[in-house]
């Protein structure tokens, strides 16, 4: 192809760091008694700015992470969302950089991190030096400075005590013998598991009633592996210059309603799916989203009712019990409203169900089964039998207040009808008492709800004189009008909170009642909440591809993307000033060597730039969104690495050598044939001659592996030293020169990538030496001397036996590449495919004459 990329390259920008402090060694472990914790400064995050949508990407797990002894290095992790209900259970085994874990980690934002006692006071093999840490709990720390780290006794990590704690709070739905059977043998998840419990129980203060968590178990294995450093660099859901910018992949595609959709979107971006049928499906569902007006329309009318609306929290916030013996009003307030939120969810479930009714798609009609569920029908005819219809659950004011009040039906319970009498009573005094005192002052006085009871209001220009008459006091300010109140209105007040209490109190036995029915079918609320995140989240898509004009991408073991656009980029420019560009990697290709001269202006880098681009564009087809392009084809991958920073790391005092060296070496570590790699100017740390024999012995490395490979480098020795190889690929950035007078020249970037060793930047540095004003007759000299190096060099490579070789072995390569794609994704007809392959045969017989 002659062009591949570019959209508006960007600036390398890095997130900045700054040191934190290890772990005391003093610290005690908890053991029912005492916290031990650690703070540390911040660093900005990678979690998704705040929006209007919603609050949703906050550090909210526990986690606990325990590791095998030995040198297996098996690692354990239990994460709870005490907000929404989400346990998650992981087993895996890590290498010695400990990414995978730290990767779920990031999958599910820790607040708080559990930790043995025995990987602090005593260490572990491969400890720090005189850190008294274990090298995991360090690299934890380093990762999450801001992150308080908590010990907890090691007689508390018990597996058997785990697997106690999963059959008791598992729900009670179709997945939990499969769960339980699952994680039996997975001794390290379990002995997480217990001491996060454990820990909830006696530090949290919180219970959960039985079979009421939604706890899954996550096998490492189908989803995409992102380190840590490649999820910052990416932008894939943070802005790296400003924490609250949306100009992230995570703000560029959330356009989603709930807060379930959105913690979907950012697990899913964080770890890409790598099972295709799965992926189709959902393209599928995308698919018919965007092709369908009508469907798409009425999925939209019927997620806007559930707006901001986070249903797991909700059945959380239900299912958990505080473990104090006596309930406060608080409390009882809480739980009041809570059921009526339940009420007003499971009342438009139905709504998202007829919405999905006339759907093709098979993963639409699974989330229409999913949601026609007759447990949650139960559910809504015992709420409606015990819940008033007519009452709102609006917030704040005395409207909120009257909710709560009347949200138990009359004649349930004559304690609780006489309570709320009472109260009604009493509201109604306040209101004779507002009324009285107007008429005596001549005041137009209203009444304000506040927590603390009723006030009386006045406007500015109610009222002019400064002084208010006698028996009312405590005159404040607020948006311009002017609250006081009165030793009867107080009194009142008094009389009316005893009263609200009680009916609160009343109110919340009852609905206690009614908690422990619903709790008896919460699966089917999981069920329903997970159903709707996913159907939020493929609407979310649909409306980024129909906004943007997205293609939908296809899965046939070749990267080939025809004018694709920056996905975040594009969303920052104007239309039009983005240039679109081209990408094909198949295996005859697969070490691609990206030259060209840096764009200082404005530090933007064209090279920089594509590399990002491929990664994004890759994540987004692996979650099942159409992507920026006219035609995009991508491989499933099962990791994607990078080495895209180029500033020091000051976090663990390491040079920009020393980093380049530390992600190189976790990158071989991981690499394997279906690896997506990224890496932009490697060696720039240390001198130029070592720089290049390093870059050329990791890029050997990666070609051996034969993942796809991105390799931007300023290094033009690699395009002579990797020439052997025959899946290396030389492009370079297109820039036109162009001499302005005799003494000067410029440089045109039109941001493109296309084939071949740039040709036109060949002398670059004689043309820099002739504006320093050299004597005519050295600059001859100069440039005779150097055409004929060139030229030597030149007829020299071309007649070396070993370029000959290598010419014929990356024809065979690209044959054979070429014809499997044929074999097994070809849709031509049989004349077309003919054709097509006689002039593959044309181009073979062409390079074999062309190396002999």
């Amino acid at each position: 192809m002659s062009t591949r990329y570019s959209s508006y390259p960007r600036s390398n920008t890095t997130t900045s760091r700054t040191t934190t402090r290890p772990i005391s060694t003093n610290a005690r472990p908890w053991t029912g008694q005492s916290r031990c914790g650690t703070s540390a400064q911040s660093r900005p995050p990678t979690a998704r700015p705040q929006t209007a949508m919603s609050s949703r990407q906050e550090a909210s797990f526990t986690v606990a992470v325990v590791e095998g002894r030995g040198i297996s290095r098996e690692v354990g992790i239990a994460a709870l969302d005490k907000g929404t209900g989400q346990v998650i259970l992981v087993q895996l085994a890590d290498c010695q950089t400990y990414v995978k874990t730290l990767h779920q980690l990031y999958l599910h934002s820790p607040c708080l991190i559990l930790v043995p006692d025995t990987s602090i006071t005593s260490g572990e093999a491969g400890s720090g030096a005189g850190s008294g840490s274990s090298l995991l709990v360090e690299y934890m720390r380093d990762e999450f400075p801001s992150v308080p780290v908590e010990v907890v006794g090691r007689k508390y990590w018990n597996s058997e005590g785990g697997l106690e704690f999963v059959s008791q709070l598992c729900v009670n739905d179709e997945e939990r013998a499969g769960t339980i059977l699952t994680v039996a043998n997975k001794y390290y998840a379990l002995s997480a598991t217990c001491a996060l419990f454990k820990h909830t129980e006696s530090r949290g203060n919180t219970r959960f009633a039985p079979a009421s968590l939604r706890i899954q178990y996550t096998p490492v294995d189908g989803t995409m592996l992102v380190d840590p450093d490649t999820a910052r660099n990416l932008e894939l859901v943070g802005n790296l210059a400003r924490r609250k910018s949306k100009h992230s992949l995570f703000g560029t595609m959330d356009f989603t309603y709930t807060a379930m959709g959105a913690r979907l979107l950012r697990v899913n971006l964080l770890s890409p799916l790598t099972s295709e049928t799965v992926l189709n499906s959902r393209l599928d569902a995308v698919d018919e989203l965007v092709r369908c007006e009508d469907l798409f329309g009425c999925i939209k009318n019927s997620l806007k009712f559930l707006n901001k609306t986070d249903f797991d929290k909700l059945i959380a916030s239900l299912a958990a019990l505080e473990t104090r013996p006596t309930e406060s009003v608080k409390m009882a307030s809480s739980r009041v409203t809570q059921m009526l939120n339940l009420r007003n969810v499971i009342k438009n479930v139905p709504l998202v169900q007829r919405a999905l009714s006339g759907s093709r798609s098979r993963l639409l009609r699974c989330l229409h089964d999913m949601l026609d569920d007759e447990r949650i029908t139960r559910i809504a005819d015992l709420v409606d039998a015990n819940l008033n219809e007519e009452v709102g659950s609006a917030r704040g004011g005395i409207t909120s207040v009257n909710a709560r009040v009347y949200a138990v039906k009359a004649n349930c319970n004559k304690f609780l009808d006489v309570a709320r009498e009472t109260f009604k009573e009493n509201i109604g005094d306040i209101y004779q008492l507002a009324e009285t005192l107007s008429r005596t002052h001549e005041m137009p006085l209203t009444l304000v709800y506040q927590e603390t009871g009723f006030v009386f209001c006045l406007k500015k220009d109610e009222w002019d004189e400064e002084q208010l008459p006698r028996g009312f006091i405590n005159p404040t300010m607020a948006k311009g009008k002017r609250l006081f109140t009165s030793m009867d209105l107080k009194k009142m007040n008094a009389r009316m909170k005893d009263a609200l209490d009680e009916t609160l109190m009343l109110s919340s036995k009852m609905i206690q009642d009614l908690v422990s029915d619903v709790l008896v079918d919460v699966g089917a609320l999981y069920k329903a909440s997970e159903a709707i995140a996913l159907l939020d989240m493929l609407w979310a898509f649909a409306h980024g591809a129909i906004l943007r004009n997205y293609v939908r991408p296809e899965f046939t073991g070749v990267l080939a993307i025809k004018a694709g656009r920056h996905p975040i980029l594009e969303t920052i420019h104007r239309a039009g000033e983005m240039v679109p560009n081209d990408v094909f990697c198949d295996e005859s290709s697969a070490f691609q060597l990206i030259q060209g001269p840096n764009r200082l202006e404005r530090l933007l880098l064209g090279k920089s730039t594509y590399l990002r681009q491929t990664g994004l564009l890759a994540v987004m087809a692996m979650c099942g969104s159409f992507v920026p392009a006219e035609y995009a084809s991508f491989r499933i991958h099962d990791s994607l690495l990078s080495r895209l920073s180029d500033d020091d790391d000051l976090e663990r005092n390491l040079s920009t050598f020393a980093s380049e060296m530390a992600s190189s070496a976790m990158i071989l570590g991981l690499t394997t044939d279906r690896s997506l790699v990224l890496i932009d100017e490697l060696g720039r740390g240390t001198s130029p001659r070592e720089g290049v024999g390093i870059a050329h012995a990791i890029a050997e490395r990666l070609v051996s592996t034969k993942c796809f490979v991105f390799f931007a480098s300023h290094f033009h020795e690699l395009v002579t030293t990797l020439s052997r190889q025959p899946s290396v690929v030389n492009l370079h950035l297109a820039v036109q020169r162009s001499r302005r007078s005799e003494t000067s020249f410029g440089l045109t970037f039109q941001y493109r990538i296309v084939n071949g060793v740039a040709t036109n930047m060949e002398h670059y540095g004689l043309d820099l030496a002739r504006l320093a004003d050299l004597p005519e007759d050295v600059m001859v000299e100069s440039i005779k001397i150097s055409e004929e190096l060139s030229r030597l060099n030149n007829e020299k490579d071309e007649s070396s036996r070993s370029a000959q070789v290598a010419a014929r072995r990356r024809a065979l390569l690209k044959l054979r590449t070429t014809l499997r794609q044929l074999v097994e994704h070809s849709k031509l007809p049989d004349q077309d495919l003919l054709a097509y392959i006689e002039r593959v045969q044309l181009d073979v017989v062409k390079a074999f004459r062309t190396a002999e």
